[in-house]
């Protein structure tokens, strides 16, 4: 893998980055990394790269549609 250094970073986007880290558990570099994979190589996390990994459920006929609402809707 290649280091990649980034200069001149305003203290503020520093800030966010390591509080998402810190919610995220993790490093401020990987943070970094996941945030250029998703910006740059969007197709790895597409909506539909993400419906194409849900596994097989059933058929649509396997699953009960109910066509009513359980109550009126206000305006």
């Amino acid at each position: 893998m290649t280091d990649l250094h980034v200069r001149d970073v305003d203290p503020e986007v520093v800030a966010a980055l390591k509080a998402m880290a810190l919610r995220q558990g993790c490093s401020v570099s990987q943070v970094h990394r996941e945030i250029l994979e998703r910006a740059l190589r969007p197709g790895r996390h597409s909506l539909a790269a993400h419906l194409m990994a849900i596994p097989e459920a059933g058929r649509d006929e396997d699953f009960e549609r109910v066509d009513e609402l359980p109550r009126d809707v206000l305006d």
